[in-house]
């Protein structure tokens, strides 16, 4: 009775969940450049849309104290309005043709609807890919990730020599970032941040994170970090005559539209957490690094430190901080002591990759978890509870059900997501773990697959399902 119904339910799931992703990809949001013409070309959205930036740009010149209720009304009226609009959920594409100007558009619709100047949200379209894409690895599930025999950040500046678009665009930001302008100025660092962009939005991550992120043996650790460090031409892109402030620099990064996106992609891409075995309280190295290389390039540009152990910062630090020093040191350590970048970056170098994955228990811990704190915001703090369940199937092989609570700050609700974890004696991974794989919440809707998991979960875990099939329907 149970394998029938098996049959009947699985093939249902799979219709299901096929049909909601091909909804999901009809109703894709769109470009704010092309959001905003399109709104342009309507009578409706084009007037609300204009008095929204009238009102924005009253709001500078105390527009509030002065407009009468009228006015305020008008305003409340058109920003309710742009809610309804595709602008109100639009993205930009990091790289994009008008990238700024579409970042622009982002900013000003944020700001105005949220209220607020704080960098919570990403601008960015989510990438949602994989450091196993990049190099179609087989994710390790357990055990240590092997370690470097040889010198990867040379074997990297080679391969990038022999691929023409990485070498194209390594010249190009070799050349205004080593030429002295004047005695005074080694660099012009308008152009070099400039190429550097270019670097790594053009190029492919298998060679511009092949530089970028390589791994060094234990007998060469010295010579071979230093190469990695002036991957960037530190001397121009990262350091400069003095040492500012770092939250004055973040100030600073607030004022121009790609530093400001850049640095709020990272805060989202990138916040530790604790209690997972990756560091990543979104489970995501390929989309942290992303975040951290969009960050070079930028006032913000990060750069590895001289220390005994991988520590990673802007050119900043938290004297002269006054009042502020506690939040400037927030702001710091969610570079030199992240845990998910700092994984990442290993990851990469080793050639691993976050895989199916087992949360840890929970740890008293009083680690940020999330990016740094803003004044006049609080946050909740995340939380993850984790439980595993094991199942002994007539064969005798174990197989572990791991439930897990996506300790995730979405616009929407907290939700479930079940992960079915192998047996790490299991030796094929190419055929282990088919549920997991397939419901990939980067590829699938996470409704449908938590469905599909826990219908498994319950088939084994319930004697009165086994006797009754028909209550899971």
């Amino acid at each position: 009775m149970i394998l029938p119904t098996l049959f009947f339910v699985f093939p249902l799931l799979d219709v299901l969940l096929s049909a909601e992703e091909s909804m999901l990809s009809r109703s894709g949001r769109l470009d704010c450049v092309k959001a905003s013409e399109q709104c342009l070309k309507e009578m409706g959205c084009s007037t609300k849309y204009r008095t929204m930036r009238q009102c924005v740009a009253g709001k500078e010149t105390n527009f509030s104290m002065v407009a009468g209720p009228e006015a305020q009304d008008e305003c409340r009226s058109a920003m309710d309005a742009i809610k309804q609009s595709p602008l109100y959920n639009c993205r930009c594409k990091r790289g994009m043709k008008k990238e700024k100007n579409c970042l622009r558009i982002y900013w000003g619709i944020y700001q105005t609807l949220q209220g607020n100047d704080l960098l919570e949200d990403s601008p960015y379209e989510p990438v949602n890919s994989r450091l196993s894409d990049i190099f179609r690895l087989a994710p390790i599930i357990s055990g240590e990730p092997a370690v470097a025999k040889e010198n990867n950040c040379l074997n990297a500046a080679k391969a990038c020599n022999l691929n023409d678009t990485c070498k194209k665009y390594r010249s190009a930001y070799i050349s205004p970032c080593t030429s002295r302008v004047s005695t005074a100025e080694v660099c012009n660092k308008r152009k070099c941040h400039k190429a550097l962009r270019q670097f790594f939005d053009k190029v492919p991550p298998k060679h511009s994170y092949g530089m970028l992120f390589c791994s060094c043996p234990p007998s060469d650790q010295s010579a071979c970090a230093e190469r990695r460090r002036q991957t960037i031409v530190p001397v121009c892109s990262y350091e400069d005559k003095e040492t500012p402030n770092c939250l004055s620099l973040q100030a600073s990064c607030k004022t121009n539209y790609i530093c400001r996106s850049r640095l709020a992609d990272f805060f989202a891409n990138c916040p530790p957490e604790p209690r997972s075995l990756s560091g990543c309280l979104k489970e995501n190295y390929a989309d942290c690094l992303l975040a951290y290389s969009g960050l070079i390039g930028t006032v913000m540009t990060p750069n590895y430190l001289r220390a005994p152990h991988l520590s990673v910062s802007p050119y900043c630090d938290c004297s002269n901080s006054g009042n502020s020093k506690e939040e400037c040191d927030t702001f710091s350590k969610f570079f030199t002591e992240n845990s998910c970048i700092r994984n990442a970056i290993q990851a990469f170098g080793n050639g691993t990759d976050v895989g199916v994955w087992q949360p840890a228990p929970p740890v008293l811990s009083t680690a940020f978890t999330s990016a740094p704190p803003h004044k006049g915001k609080d946050r909740s703090p995340n939380t993850l509870d984790a439980h595993n369940n094991h199942l002994n199937t007539a064969d005798g092989s174990v197989y572990h059900f791991c439930g897990s609570l996506q300790a995730q700050k979405l616009k929407s609700n907290m939700s479930l997501e079940a992960v079915l974890c192998v047996d790490p004696q299991i030796d094929d991974p190419s055929t282990s773990n088919t549920i997991s794989r397939n419901c990939s919440w980067q590829r699938a809707p996470a409704g449908l697959c938590s469905l599909l998991l826990t219908l498994a979960a319950v088939w084994y875990c319930t004697p009165e399902a086994l006797s009754s099939p028909l209550r899971l329907l």
